[in-house]
């Protein structure tokens, strides 16, 4: 993205020249500033800075500022680096951080939107029949099922979660066509989940899988939500997949009540917040 917008500089107003160099000279500063500022320090008007961001090929500021985001957090220093034995706390935060920020952001970049409004479809599609929506998953997965269980609750959605491989395996054989499991795995060659899998599907449940592209289970679910973030020792990323699938199951959540509407789910989670509110301590 910088190297476009040098490239771009001769073909720009002298004006917008100036909004490409303020890019240029701290990409991060640009990305945190209001219009106004911007403008004020570019000396030009504020349409001029909108100018800008649309020459280059962009919506307007917002869109230009999440794309640039996205290009110098991917550039940062030791981003894919692993700790090192003598690193100091500070280097350590931005390691860990910052690999963690540019996963995320490679996920966004990568992610099929398709499938995301697909299993969305497929879960509204079950709560609105009153079918049976779960959520499958093994250690640091089966946490990320039971806070995907919590988050669908609060929406009004009953789930079930299981983390154990004989109850997913049981469970698995209770549903039917009408029914909805999302199945979650970062390596997507855990057993016991692909045997609940392939019982759900068999028996008509439509199944979604937040793994691996290219895993046994990528291809086993009717929907494939990809999330790829290898798990190695070369750098220090232990908990990137599982944060990673969290994010996923929060885009799902949202998606889902913006579907079932907010004439509905706001009475009900003001409700409950007033009463979770009335049980702390003053």
């Amino acid at each position: 993205m910088l190297d476009r917008i040098k490239a771009s500089l001769p073909s720009l107003a002298p004006a917008e020249q100036r909004v490409a160099h303020l890019v240029l000279s701290d990409p991060r500063r640009f990305a945190q500033l209001p219009v106004s500022e911007l403008a004020a320090r570019a000396e030009v008007s504020k349409p001029t800075v909108i100018r800008f961001c649309r020459s280059m090929g962009y919506d307007g500021l917002s869109d230009f500022k999440l794309k640039l985001v996205g290009t110098v957090s991917e550039g940062v220093p030791f981003i894919h680096r692993s700790v090192d034995a003598d690193d100091k706390t500070g280097d350590v935060l931005v390691k860990v951080i910052d690999n963690t920020v540019a996963a995320f952001l490679k996920y966004r970049n990568d992610a099929s939107t398709h499938s995301i409004e697909k299993a969305a479809d497929a879960l509204l599609a079950a709560y609105r029949k009153g079918r049976r929506i779960e959520f499958f998953g093994v250690g640091n997965s089966g946490v990320v099922a039971q806070d995907a269980q919590h988050k669908f609750f609060r929406l009004g959605v009953h789930t079930v979660a299981h983390s154990d491989g004989h109850m997913q395996v049981m469970s698995a054989s209770l549903l039917g066509p009408g029914d909805c499991v999302v199945v979650i795995s970062n390596s997507g060659r855990t057993r016991d989940l692909m045997d609940a899998t392939d019982i759900a599907r068999k028996h008509g449940a439509t199944t979604i899988v937040i793994t691996a592209s290219g895993s046994p289970l990528a291809s086993a679910g009717h929907i494939h939500l990809a999330a790829d973030h290898p798990e190695g020792y070369d750098r220090y990323s232990p908990m990137v997949s599982r944060l990673m699938h969290l994010l996923i199951i929060d885009v799902l959540a949202t998606c889902l009540a913006l579907r079932i509407g907010g004439a509905k789910l706001h009475p009900l989670l003001s409700e409950m917040k007033n009463n979770l509110r009335s049980k702390r301590y003053t």
